[in-house]
């Protein structure tokens, strides 16, 4: 297990050599065969992350096409565009997301939040777009009108509201958050771990498409690590283990 903490008092905003080193450390998750899952949090108990160092962004001259910036492997906040990431990331929600705090929260595949957590979208009233997954992703996590309230109007949405819509798997008292995301992280690193980034690999290939298609790419043979886990001595075992009522032994091959 990996864990990820933001750090950047006072609101743990993003600027360039953050992005950079989030970047590096979601590549060594990638990359490092003993790493199974990844947990992403932040300092303190008040915000997540504010986003965009906005500051940061006018001083070296980033506002604009921001992307031809060198913002490292994965992009803004290191995870947002990490296509190849086939291991799982929990975002542990400590504070308030917004903007890109959000963005940086929508790229997690679970997300457990405390309680007094707020989510926001509130690039618009200052003129600069939310295109580090806000555009991209919130509609497609919640209903289309409430993704148009957050990012045309900036209102901000209580943890309780967002757990209701799906947007979080869970919501805890502060002081069980990373209890929590370590025992969702204990349970994922127990499974079989091809089996995992399979998981991961089909479900980005077949975004978009029709049931059917979604079928027809998993029975194409195109999936490397789809096709890799059909096949494993971990598929194997974990039958094998079933069958003789034990608990499977996974070893990732």
């Amino acid at each position: 297990m990996l864990e990820v903490t933001l750090d950047r008092p006072e609101v743990n905003a993003i600027d360039i050599a953050t992005s950079r080193l989030l970047g590096e450390a979601f590549v060594q998750l990638r990359d490092d065969p003993e790493l199974r899952v990844g947990i992403v949090t932040a300092a303190g108990d008040r915000i997540f992350s504010a986003g965009w160092d906005i500051k940061a962004a006018h001083e070296g001259g980033e506002v604009g096409r921001w992307w031809t910036q060198d913002y490292g492997p994965g992009s803004f906040a290191g995870l947002t565009e990490l296509w190849d990431l086939d291991k799982p990331v929990i975002g542990a929600l400590n504070g308030h997301a917004l903007g890109g705090g959000l963005e940086l929260a929508l790229s997690c595949d679970l997300l457990v939040a405390a309680d007094h957590v707020e989510l926001a979208m509130p690039e618009l009233p200052i003129g600069i777009l939310p295109d580090s997954g806000g555009i991209q992703r919130l509609p497609r996590r919640l209903p289309h009108n409430v993704a148009l309230e957050l990012l045309l109007l900036g209102r901000r949405m209580s943890v309780e509201r967002a757990e209701r819509l799906g947007l979080v798997n869970a919501v805890v008292p502060g002081d069980r958050l990373l209890e929590t995301a370590r025992e969702w992280a204990d349970t994922i690193a127990a499974g079989a771990p091809l089996t995992i980034r399979a998981v991961k690999e089909a479900l980005r290939a077949i975004e978009g498409v029709s049931v059917r298609e979604a079928f027809d790419l998993i029975r194409s043979g195109t999936l490397p690590a789809y096709e890799r886990a059909l096949v494993s001595e971990d598929a194997t075992e974990g039958v094998r283990a079933f069958a003789e009522k034990r608990a499977p032994v996974f070893e990732g091959r």
